[in-house]
């Protein structure tokens, strides 16, 4: 073996060992984002009871008002964590899993076979849907809820009238973004999943 031989292998050590240590690294980020966000669907749980509860318990209508504020920041919080999580899985399948394979001079069908193997799930299609209508129920409904209930039967002054509206633009857009970014697999022509 010569020195050049020798100093090209040192060298693919060293890539397979860092693009190895940044996997383990990428991997801990999505699992504890994936965390965070999880908990977030809890936050906003208890975020609407406490504010549907000081609504009943003091009268005052107006209150729920509140629900479009935490469900929006809750939401738009949560859309960001999932998104961060499924770009690190993307980031993996279609950068880091490559340059490994490369590296390490391995055949690239067996390296990380669960980051493929996940999205070949044949119930992921509904499996995304009906998530994308979870997280709608969960940080929009409630929100709009709020909006009807102060409209109908709240006597609402202007002021609030105003500020229910913007809340409802905002709303909207926090719903569009959660539909745009839920990632749903896409049907090829002739019905294959893409």
């Amino acid at each position: 073996m010569s020195i050049t031989d020798n100093a090209a292998d040192t060298r693919a050590e060293r890539a397979v060992t860092l693009h190895a240590a940044e996997y383990d690294r990428l991997k801990s980020e999505q699992i504890s984002r994936i965390g965070f966000r999880d908990n977030l669907l809890y936050a906003q749980l208890t975020s609407i009871a406490a504010i549907a509860a000081v609504t009943a318990s003091a009268g005052r209508l107006y209150l729920l008002l509140v629900l479009p504020i935490t469900g929006v920041v809750l939401g738009w919080t949560h859309l960001c964590a999932d998104h961060m999580v499924t770009m690190i899985g993307r980031y993996i399948r279609e950068d880091l899993t490559p340059r490994l394979t490369a590296a390490a001079d391995l055949d690239g069908s067996a390296l990380f076979g669960w980051e493929n193997d996940h999205q070949r799930d044949t119930r992921r299609r509904s499996r995304k849907w009906l998530q994308l209508t979870v997280n709608l129920l969960a940080f929009c409904l409630p929100s709009l809820t709020g909006l009807i209930v102060v409209w109908i039967a709240g006597q609402p002054s202007p002021l609030l009238i105003a500020a229910s509206l913007v809340e409802l633009v905002i709303i909207a857009v926090l719903a569009v973004q959660m539909c745009v970014y839920a990632d749903l697999p896409r049907l090829r022509k002739g019905g294959t999943r893409a």
